[in-house]
This record gives C-alpha cells, structure tokens and sequence, in this order.
C-alpha cells in the first residue's frame, strides 16, 4: 500500500550557487557520506541539485515537509548499480517507522538546467 509520493524539480544553477564557495549549506544540507560522494563526483552541481530534489521528494512523500526532521535525517547515496538509495535517520527513521513503511524509493534525473526527483513510500506487507 502506498503511504505517499513527492516529486520535487530545482534549478541546478541556484543549487551552484548556494553551494559554490561555502560549506555552511553543504553542511546543513548533507551528510558526511553524502559530502565524500560529492568530492568523489568533484562537486558536480547536478548531483548536489538531484540529491536535494530527493531529499525534498521524501519530505513531500511524508506528507509532513520538513516540521519534523531536518535535511541531514535523509541520506541519498547510490547502490553499487548507480541506483539512488534512501536511509533516514533520528526523527525520519522515526516517522518512518510509525507509518508502518521501512524502504523509500527514490528516482532522480537532471538534464542541463533542472535536476528533478521522485520518492514513493509504501507500507510493508
């Protein structure tokens, strides 16, 4: 049973923006895993902007934004395919939890200018 999806598109030229020259929204924003996947990708604009899509995307799947839990409670990463992964933690494991759900899935795409992302949440069976 499906508990909730989101969708969320950015324009990857503001997250260039926000992101290029200062750690204080790279910090507040991602985790360290997620901060060693961006050096890895050598701080490539687009996968900043598609990984806070996702993040947006689960907050708008929980139906809740982010009142309950902060960025830094959802860490995007891809599996050894390339598949983006979500793992929650604190107040959005939580939540999760509560909701009866224990996987989110995540989609993400960008072309030149947006990078977009989908999330589904679903009820175990």
């Amino acid at each position: 049973m499906i508990i909730g999806i989101g969708t969320d598109i950015i324009e990857i030229a503001r997250i260039q923006k926000v992101a290029q020259g200062t750690t204080s929204f790279l910090n507040k924003a991602f985790t360290e895993k997620e901060q060693a996947y961006f050096f890895k990708k050598q701080y490539k604009a687009e996968t900043i902007a598609g990984i806070f899509a996702a993040k947006e995307a689960i907050s708008k799947a929980f139906g809740t934004g982010f009142r309950t839990f902060s960025l830094i409670d959802i860490e995007i990463l891809p599996n050894t395919l390339g598949k983006p992964t979500a793992t929650v933690y604190n107040n959005a494991k939580e939540l999760l939890q509560e909701l009866g759900a224990k996987e989110i899935q995540v989609s993400i795409s960008h072309c030149k200018e947006y990078a977009v992302a989908y999330a589904l949440i679903e009820r175990s069976e």
